[in-house]
């Protein structure tokens, strides 16, 4: 009987394309550990780009139908998905004071007005990120309004400090940091914008995050003094911008999307929420317009991440502590935002590759 050649075995994976990036895995030096024991058994791990990739079977049994293919005496295959988180282009740099140098990934949750369900999108997002496998970080930067701590169930956390830094509160796998663990839960904080960017700041540099894969910052809505503070003091890997169908809520997101291409952060893409209400019958009532922020993303030339549909499950997510996501995942409303965070995840990497392709 011949032997599988582990050269056979990586010719055969040099035809599997990265279906986003356009470039085969040995290439982007995606395979590793391949393993041919005396039975012809081959084995071999994949490193994908992020835990939540949404292609993460499609390249496997691409893999497999390959090395079956051009190799055709492998008796057995077995392939091995993992991941490690890439890191975006502005994390390159050496800059000893450089604010979050073990964050590979700052994604910044945005919307043009209030009410769109921004935090709600920021919480969930967060949770099924970390329910991948990924090491994340929430900072709620809605300074006047924080609402992490409820939709944490986190009402009396305060956090520890150590070696005169905030260490953050963590509950589902998730690093939080919010002014609401600082403060009264009815006390109203009345800040002129300085104050308010000074807070942010110190939430940036004088928190204990430590290695994270993404740190998430739940934005204040609209285009103020925080949003301008955010992206002068770190690199951005990029924006999400969360909308309602309305043509109200679109005039608004418009403004935002401006706003951060005018300051050179990439926009990863615009997530549709409160798209429609499932009834009863199957049938879908689209309370406020329908596709209205998949129009606007097509014709503004971003990824559109996905509808997300009204539901109960999410007021009562919201409510009860217990991040919707996590207490019903097989609902509609829940299956959609899944789909939205990994396509969020997968516009970070295609970000990430396209940056360190450029020339220096």
């Amino acid at each position: 009987m011949h032997n599988v050649e582990e050269s056979q075995v990586i010719a055969a994976l040099r035809t599997v394309m990265e279906p986003d990036l356009k470039k085969d895995l040995v290439s982007l030096d995606m395979i590793r550990d391949i393993h041919i024991d005396e039975r012809n058994k081959v084995s071999f791990s994949v490193v994908l780009t992020t835990p939540a990739c949404p292609m993460k079977n499609q390249i496997r049994q691409a893999c497999i139908d390959a090395v079956r293919t051009y190799v055709p005496i492998a008796d057995e295959i077995e392939v091995n998905m993992t991941s490690k988180v890439t890191s975006s282009c502005g994390h390159h740099q050496d800059e000893e004071d450089r604010p979050l140098k073990k964050v590979k990934n700052i994604i910044a949750v945005a919307s043009g007005k209030g009410g769109v369900g921004k935090s709600t999108f920021a919480v969930n997002l967060a949770v099924s990120l970390a329910a991948s496998g990924a090491k994340v970080g929430l900072i709620d930067a809605d300074l006047y309004g924080p609402s992490i701590p409820t939709m944490f169930g986190l009402y009396d956390a305060k956090p520890e400090v150590v070696n005169k830094n905030l260490v953050p509160v963590e509950k589902y796998g998730v690093k939080l940091m919010s002014i609401g663990f600082l403060i009264e839960t009815d006390t109203a904080v009345i800040w002129r914008g300085p104050m308010a960017s000074s807070a942010i700041k110190q939430f940036i540099t004088e928190v204990e995050w430590g290695e994270l894969d993404y740190l998430i910052f739940d934005l204040p809505p609209g285009t103020g003094d925080i949003q301008l503070t955010l992206v002068q003091t770190i690199p951005l890997t990029g924006a999400v911008i969360v909308t309602t169908p309305q043509d109200v809520a679109l005039a608004d997101v418009s403004k935002a999307v401006s706003m951060f291409r005018k300051v050179h952060v990439p926009i990863l893409g615009l997530v549709e929420n409160m798209s429609y209400y499932e009834l009863p019958d199957g049938t879908k009532d689209y309370i406020f317009g329908k596709a209205g922020g998949e129009k606007f993303a097509r014709a503004q030339g971003i990824a559109f991440l996905g509808s997300i549909p009204i539901g109960r499950e999410v007021r009562e997510g919201g409510d009860s502590g217990k991040p919707f996501v996590l207490t019903d995942p097989e609902s509609v409303t829940s299956t959609a935002l899944s789909g939205s965070a990994r396509e969020v995840a997968r516009q970070i990497s295609i970000t990430n590759a396209c940056c360190s392709n450029e020339p220096s």
